[in-house]
């Protein structure tokens, strides 16, 4: 689900910033995303979206692993909650850091 968590966020961005030029000046919605998706590669949504498909699978798999290893009790499943969040975004970090790397190599950049 990440990954159209990530779409649905970019579509809600891009239109709350057609609001924000909006009332600073007047501009048509048509006119606005015209120039948003002109400005827009395949280079630039390609590794966005690919990423968000590593993060979901890493974060799914040690929140259960977490989860299924947590010890008995409601203070055993704070600690492994905790942990989960903890481990997950180092390695959400750890694995931006690849695929920025990757696609730098790529010449995707």
């Amino acid at each position: 689900m990440l990954p159209v968590l990530t779409i649905l966020g970019d579509a809600i961005s891009l239109f709350g910033a057609y609001i924000g030029v909006n009332l600073s000046s007047v501009t048509s919605l048509h006119f606005s995303f015209t120039q948003v998706f002109q400005s827009l590669s395949f280079s630039d949504i390609l590794p966005a979206i690919t990423k968000t498909f590593f993060f979901g699978l890493a974060v799914g798999i040690i929140g259960c692993y977490k989860g299924f290893n947590s010890s008995k009790g409601t203070q055993g499943v704070g600690v492994s909650a905790n942990l989960a969040v903890v481990l997950s975004s180092v390695l959400i970090f750890i694995i931006d850091l690849l695929a920025v790397q990757f696609t730098n190599l790529l010449g995707l950049n």
